[in-house]
């Protein structure tokens, strides 16, 4: 059982982001980041939700 569910990542505002690249991690970075840990979350809920279903109701 997952209990460190995220809520989907916000993108960050245009102002977030300075545009000259130096900064380590960026605002995007930190963004990705988390926007993969929700997905792999969400499949992973799919799929828990999917193998919950019997068989016959899930044709």
């Amino acid at each position: 059982m997952m209990s460190d569910i995220i809520d989907k990542p916000e993108k960050p505002l245009d102002d977030d982001c300075c545009g000259g690249g130096a900064c380590a991690p960026c605002v995007w970075d930190h963004f990705y980041e988390q926007l993969s840990v929700y997905r792999k979350q969400q499949r992973a809920i799919a799929a828990a939700e999917q193998a919950d279903i019997p068989q016959e109701q899930a044709k």
